[in-house]
């Protein structure tokens, strides 16, 4: 049942209000001004606030700011006996869902009222998707450098400084870069990744910044890039030093001018995109040897983040362990499987070439090979089986 809350400081209006939504199957609370609507707020949920702008104590307007400061979802219905343009121009401004004039029309409120129910619905299952997303890219682990990255992230993920992320493979390097979009202001906006390694050489620089139909045999129709498909968020380059030089020369340039232009174009296209970069090469090396762009390499290394091995971090492994024991019960619509104390000592002690990605392998090897009890003889089998 939605709930909704009634903020007026005349009390027949809000009888008539309350009669006609309760008739409605609504759950409604009366508030009798701005103060102590916005203490009704602040302290339970509402899905929708039918709210006076003209109140004692506290106006409508800014019963419905400091709501939305507070990061309230409720949605305001500002109802108003002075129903200038003015009015409704700045209640929508400062975030109301809609505008309705007293005497209200009652078919209009009710129409109103769905349909703000309807956002608060999408509101919150938005907000507990992202939370869910979020706990899915939680970068686990309490050891000395896994705790130095998330401090890192914390301080450079509300700014737009670039980003170059460097670890082995199988590190948690995608990882972090989720996380920094997760928690800038650009979380709104699409992260586009970009695995260089993958993409043929001479297929980069299209697939990074799109072409015009005719550009070259094949191109049937104009495509954007990536670039332009990041536009108002977040780029993830992973395995940057694999980019080709000619690429990365336009790379440079899009993010000096912040400017692309496509394959067999000639209109300029601006752009207002986050690069986050990533690798597993040793990049001074490569622009000592001429592979990689040493004025690339300064560009996109404005923060530098190292993700450390896992054997530089084993004391981690029995909180990944966990984590990964419940992730893979979810994917199978199981019960977490319980590993005994011996069974995560014998992990801790394995080298872990893999990293995080080799032992979450293991862990779903384990989760289907073993018993509900997963011991150190499983361990000393499964762990090594198939590597």
């Amino acid at each position: 049942m939605a709930k909704i809350l009634i903020v007026d400081d005349e009390k027949s209006i809000r009888a008539a209000l309350r009669d006609i939504l309760e008739y409605e199957d609504y759950e409604v609370e009366e508030a009798k001004d701005g103060e102590e609507g916005l203490n009704m707020i602040l302290n339970n949920f509402y899905d929708v606030a039918l709210c006076d702008i003209k109140m004692p104590k506290l106006e409508g307007l800014e019963v419905l700011l400091k709501a939305g400061e507070a990061g309230r979802s409720t949605q305001f219905i500002m109802i108003s006996a002075f129903g200038s343009v003015e009015n409704a121009v700045e209640a929508t401004k400062r975030g109301a869902f809609d505008f309705i004039t007293k005497p209200p029309d009652l078919n209009r409120l009710l129409v109103s009222v769905r349909n703000a129910i309807e956002k608060s619905k999408l509101v919150a299952e938005t907000a507990d998707l992202k939370k869910r997303i979020f706990k899915i890219n939680e970068i686990v682990g309490e050891s000395a450098p896994i705790r130095k990255v998330k401090e890192t992230i914390s301080r450079v993920a509300p700014t737009e400084a670039r980003v170059l992320i460097t670890g082995a493979n199988g590190s948690g390097k995608e990882m972090v870069a989720k996380q920094i979009h997760e928690r800038s202001n650009r979380a709104n906006k699409p992260l586009i990744e970009v695995n260089c390694a993958a993409i043929p050489g001479e297929l980069i620089e299209s697939e990074l910044f799109g072409y015009e139909k005719g550009a070259f045999t094949g191109a049937i129709k104009q495509r954007i890039g990536k670039f332009e498909q990041a536009d108002g968020g977040t780029l993830f380059l992973d395995e940057i030093g694999d980019m080709s030089l000619s690429a990365q020369a336009k790379v440079l340039r899009a993010l000096q001018e912040s400017k692309i232009t496509r394959v067999g174009g000639d209109k300029e296209i601006k752009i207002n995109v986050r690069v986050i970069a990533a690798t597993n090469k040793d990049l001074k090396r490569e622009i000592s040897e001429g592979g990689f762009r040493e004025d690339l390499y300064h560009r996109l290394n404005v923060i530098p983040i190292h993700v450390p091995p896992l054997s530089e971090r084993r004391e981690d492994i029995g909180l990944l362990t966990e984590k990964f024991l419940y992730d893979v019960a979810q994917e199978y619509g199981g019960i977490p499987k319980v590993i005994l104390p011996d069974a995560i000592q014998h992990l801790k002690s394995l080298p872990w070439t893999g990293n995080v990605r080799e032992l979450r392998n293991v862990i779903e090897r384990l989760v289907i090979m073993c018993g509900d009890e997963i011991m150190l003889d499983d361990v000393r089998l499964y762990a090594s089986f198939g590597n």
